[in-house]
């Protein structure tokens, strides 16, 4: 293997590969750093981050920056550059150097040497190493030392690793802040040397005290030097403090609204604006009321308010509605409206921060406008109370305004501004629900004169107020399909990306399924204008709506498109899976006959799908949710077919005449219904089977978007919440218990909620009215006849059907994974091969150490975060090889669990387990995650060991010994009895 084999091994993609690849990738860096040409070692030193990328665990972690040291010792100036970058790149692998001192030994010789620039090198690698070696004496005075050099290139390097160590070290701070005062203070420090200085001070944030004394330094300061750089230097080191330090943000608050209002330099006003900003988003609390006398909200936002009345300056009073808007969504704008003891609220729209915002709406710069409605729709929002009529008409038509002006306009800003506008529209009409009526018409008159650019926003807009609101009915759709006919046949990305908003606004305005001019249109269009990747996208989203028809044609016609023979089979499946729901589409209510034949066509086309789909699975692409959600379908519609046949044998197989006399003997009243009653028992069982299973699935969905949860099952905590699959389950169950086997103590209270939960698709509305329509039937039939009749059979088969002719949404996470997060695990000790055992002693217990890597995908922490992982350690007894006698149960196990928080994507943790029985056993290590909001999600992964417990050499000496005995003693009783015989 030469190095470019190792850099071919270290650019693959994906996990998985085994720790000799590792090491062997590691040996040919190794021989790449030993090379006697300088451009073949820094290559090989510029290929060690994607090796702890590709194996970051401690073992080679350690190893390889052993290495990287010995070259940073060795090296020349341009190979220590390279040690160093590489060592910032990775900063979460420090903590994983095993040998810390010997790393920063070999790195630290190089403090003495007499090239400054080598010198300077060494401390800004230590102060990239600042996290792992916070207290280290050496390195302080070593880092003191340099601040006093001659050498303005070691004076840099020093200032960077003491604002490192300062970030890290309280005792390191405090020491080296007098130096730091001396030396800003000092008149033989260059000016520019001063404003590196500066900043060090923001991290003197480990004690009050401490972070007193630097404001009062950094208060000299900014009255000392009132030059541009210097103000705005201390004043945003002003800020860092403050942050940092959680005090005294009040009076930076202030501090900041006094430049901002009284010095007259743009530059410095601007770094204020800013750093409001800043404090806007870190610490809004703080912007709230002092005492009855000052106002301190008041006072801040009024301040705010004047400037930006008052400035001439367009960027200036952008930035000051900025920090507004910010504000305003926060819990600064309640404390602003909320009156003080002893004062009367002011009436909102007579308020100084309203009066800014109205005019700021129709501002002739469109950030500034679009900052301005931003700032009403989150006051309209959040203070909801009678004096806000007048403010929310205003809002509205400063949105109109504003959304009039930016659709017929095609550059950057406007669409930027729209983009704003839209969004704003769409958070007010959640909260303002009878506005929506009257703004989607508004939306809809624009869509005909509006560019591209804006069509597109405003779709995105229409199907965004749809999902939440049932707003765009069939009355709607016309003008919708017109538009969709009169779009453009250019090929261009802007066409491409209309033509898919504009479809999935057609298919949420479609109450029921799509008519044949409807799809007509659409199926026109993509053959006039559509590439490839456009028809998947507008498939895809017809199969999110219920669109099955549709859907199943365009994945159709796309099979024979694609090079790829996985992607055949994955729109093979799509297709498949299209035409099974397309089966279950034209159900009639009462035709029990009709709904078996559906289902049986359905799962025909399932399974077909479903061996496409396996076909389509990759090793990097496993597909392990997509399998399971269909199994899950195929199986739920098993058991629906199932109930109907059930249902059914009522009729084939009615009770027989001495069935009273059986329930009256045997004290089962279950037994008055004949066979039934089995049946519908065991159709119980199997729905709350599935139910568990849906619930599994939605555990093992950490990655998952929320509307997948939600179909999948929403709220696991809440049962009556849940609005998804799972939930039809539970029902139909339920409805069976109900009617049937237990009429009498079946209680309502579980999904007397329903309605009172706010749907927020148009698939969760409809299954909440099938739902509630289903309970209502329910609640009525058991009220009046007592089970079983053809009633009640008849009812179940009604729910039956009425589930089924809800279209399937096919959600985000069964097409698309925006979040990706892994675990990987290592285990040690670890056997040599993977099928041999782990050998310990029965009288001693086994540490096992497993370590793992948390590891994500391009947006890390989208959905939801990771806050500690759960280990869960366990192992059966599989071969008993000692004597042949009862064990206790404790004896043959172990079972333990830890929680441990990972840190920079690494955990560590250790269990002592004990096999005091003789024989194999099976050690499973299985983990799974517990996100932000404290839900535990099993997401794996699973590894299992082998044990071999063995008798210790004492104990197998004594059993030999007494087995000896033994013996002897049997040989002597032979001979006595063979002498008198």
């Amino acid at each position: 293997m030469s190095l470019s084999t190792a850099r071919s091994f270290l650019s693959e993609a994906g996990y998985g590969e085994q720790e000799l690849d590792a090491n062997s990738a590691l040996m040919e860096l190794d021989k790449g750093l030993r090379s006697c040409k300088l451009g073949e070692q820094c290559e090989a030193v510029v290929l060690f981050p994607k090796l702890f990328q590709k194996y970051p665990f401690p073992i080679l972690i350690n190893s390889a920056f052993l290495k990287l040291a010995d070259i940073f010792r060795l090296g020349n100036n341009f190979l220590r550059l390279c040690v160093l970058k590489v060592t910032q790149q990775s900063e979460k692998h420090l903590e994983k150097i095993l040998n810390v001192d010997e790393f920063v030994k070999r790195v630290f010789s190089v403090i003495h040497s007499n090239d400054p620039v080598a010198r300077a090198i060494t401390l800004r690698m230590l102060g990239s190493l600042a996290s792992i070696i916070p207290e280290r004496k050496n390195a302080h005075h070593s880092i003191r030392q340099s601040l006093d050099s001659h050498d303005n290139v070691e004076v840099e390097a020093a200032i960077f690793a003491a604002a490192s160590f300062s970030s890290q070290s309280k005792d390191f701070a405090a020491g080296i802040c007098n130096k730091i005062s001396e030396m800003i203070q000092g008149l033989d420090t260059p000016v520019d040397l001063k404003l590196k200085l500066i900043p060090m001070l923001q991290y003197m944030h480990h004690d009050a005290a401490l972070a007193s004394t630097t404001r009062e330094l950094l208060q000299e300061l900014v009255s000392s030097y009132p030059s541009t750089p210097m103000v705005i230097v201390t004043l945003h080191t002003f800020t860092q403090l403050a942050t940092s330090s959680l005090i005294e943000i009040p009076k930076q608050i202030q501090l900041l609204l006094q430049y901002l209002k009284d010095d007259p330099r743009k530059a410095v006003k601007r770094l204020a604006v800013q750093d409001l900003k800043l404090l806007a988003k870190k610490a809004p609390h703080m912007w709230t009321r002092k005492n009855v006398q000052v106002s301190l909200s008041l006072c801040h936002c009024s301040t705010l308010c004047e400037c930006a009345l008052s400035t001439p300056y367009n960027g200036l009073k952008l930035g000051m509605v900025s920090v507004l808007s910010t504000l305003s969504g926060t819990i600064a704008i309640k404390l602003y409206f909320s009156p003080a003891a002893g004062e009367s609220s002011p009436a909102p729209h007579l308020t100084d921060l309203v009066k800014l915002a109205q005019e700021c709406c129709y501002h002739s710069n469109l950030a500034v406008a679009a900052h301005g409605i931003t700032v009403l729709a989150n006051i309209a929002i959040s203070c909801q109370e009678k004096d806000f009529v007048q403010l929310e008409q205003d809002t509205v038509m400063g949105m109109e305004s504003l959304l009039l002006l930016c659709s017929q306009d095609a550059s950057a800003s406007a669409q930027a501004t729209l983009k704003t506008a839209l969004a704003s529209l769409v958070r007010m009409l959640k909260s303002r629900p009878h506005l929506s009526q009257s703004s989607v018409e508004f939306l809809l008159a624009q869509l005909r004169y509006a560019c591209d650019a804006a069509r597109i926003l405003i779709c995105h807009a229409l199907a965004a107020i749809a999902t939440q609101l049932p707003v765009l009915g069939e009355s709607m759709l016309g003008d919708l399909v017109e538009l969709y006919r009169s779009t453009g046949h250019t090929s261009s990305e802007k066409q491409q990306e209309l033509l898919v908003s504009l479809a999935t606004v057609v298919f949420v305005a479609s109450q029921s399924s799509l008519s044949t001019e409807v799809k007509t249109v659409i199926r026109q269009q993509l053959e006039a204008s559509a590439n490839g990747w456009t028809v998947y996208r507008i498939a895809r989203q017809a199969s999110r709506m219920g669109c099955h028809e549709l859907s199943s044609e365009l994945y159709q016609s796309l099979r024979t498109r694609v090079a790829s023979e996985h992607f055949y089979f994955w729109l093979n499946s799509l297709m498949e899976f299209s035409q099974a729901e397309r089966c279950l589409s034209g159900l009639e209510d009462g035709d029990y006959s009709g709904a078996m034949g559906a289902i049986t066509e359905a799962l025909k086309s399932y399974q077909k799908g479903f061996a496409s789909l396996t076909a389509a699975s990759t090793p990097l692409s496993p597909l392990a949710f997509q399998c399971e959600f269909i199994k899950l379908r195929m199986d739920t519609l098993q058991a629906l077919a199932q109930l109907i046949c059930t249902c059914n044998s009522l009729k084939t197989s009615p009770p027989p005449a001495i069935a009273t006399t059986i329930a009256l003997t045997s004290g089962n009243e279950l037994q008055r219904c004949g066979r039934i009653s089995l049946q519908m028992k065991l159709s119980m069982d199997e729905f709350r089977s599935l139910a568990g299973r849906y619930s599994d699935l939605y555990q093992s969905s950490f990655d998952a978007d929320s509307a997948t949860l939600r179909n999948v099952e929403l709220y696991p905590l809440r049962p009556v919440s849940r609005r998804g699959q799972q939930q039809s389950c539970l029902l139909i169950s339920y409805v069976i218990e109900a009617l049937i086997l237990d009429p009498h103590t079946a209680s309502f209270q579980d999904f007397g909620t329903l309605g009172s939960v706010q749907a927020e698709s148009k698939y969760e509305r409809r299954m909440m009215g099938v739902f509630n329509l289903v309970l209502e039937e329910v609640e009525s039939l058991s009220r009046k006849h007592p089970p079983v009749s053809y009633l009640h059979t008849g009812c179940l088969c009604d729910a039956v059907i009425a589930l089924l002719k809800v279209p399937l949404s096919f959600q985000r996470y069964f097409f698309q994974k925006l979040q990706s997060t892994s675990i990987k695990l290592a285990l040690s000790p670890s056997p040599r091969t993977p099928n041999e055992p782990i050998p310990v002693q029965n009288n001693q217990h086994l540490t096992l150490k497993v370590e793992g890597v948390v590891q994500h995908g391009s947006t890390p922490g989208l959905f939801r975060k990771i806050q500690s992982v759960c280990l869960n350690v366990s192992s059966t007894l599989q071969a008993k090889s000692g004597p042949d006698f009862k064990i206790p149960l404790d004896a043959k196990t172990n079972e333990i669990e830890q929680r441990v928080e990972p840190h920079n994507d690494y955990f560590s943790t250790q269990f002592l387990l004990n096999f005091s029985v003789l024989g194999s056993h099976s050690v499973t290590v299985e983990a799974s995650v517990v996100d932000d909001s404290g839900v535990e999600w099993k997401t794996g992964p699973k590894s299992v060991v082998t044990v071999k417990s063995l008798e210790d050499p004492y104990s197998q000496q004594l059993r030999h010994q007494l087995q000896q005995q033994q013996a002897g003693a049997q040989a002597a009783l032979r001979n006595v009895s063979n002498r008198f015989q």
